[in-house]
């Protein structure tokens, strides 16, 4: 079992969920996030007043796989989130000890679906 987190691009939110649901990977959890990366900030003028943004808006993506969809789901993000551009975003798949339903107990690869 894996955790994957991605940090995208918040447009490219409904790209991403399409390629999932292309590869049959629907369970996900969703969330608003600041961060700096690669990208430094932006430049906003607001009433003639220049500011500097140091965190930008991502969002972060968090979905719990069995072994044999890790690849699968990856290639699926990459290929909804990817413009070529700088700030693109990040994936980190993480080793997931262990996954528990709580409305029916199962354990492991059960609980994940």
């Amino acid at each position: 079992m894996k955790l994957i987190i991605a940090l995208i691009q918040p447009h490219k939110l409904p790209d991403v969920k399409r390629c999932l649901d292309e590869v049959e990977v629907h369970k996900m959890t969703v969330s608003n996030a600041l961060g700096a990366g690669e990208q430094k900030g932006d430049h906003e003028i607001y009433r003639g007043v220049e500011h500097e943004t140091n965190l930008l808006k991502k969002v972060r993506l968090e979905i719990a796989v069995n072994d044999a969809y890790v690849k699968t789901t990856v290639d699926a993000i990459i290929k909804g989130a990817r413009t070529g551009q700088i700030g693109d975003g990040k994936i980190f798949v993480v080793a997931l000890a262990e996954a528990i339903r709580i409305r029916t107990g199962e354990t492991g690869s059960e609980a994940i679906g």
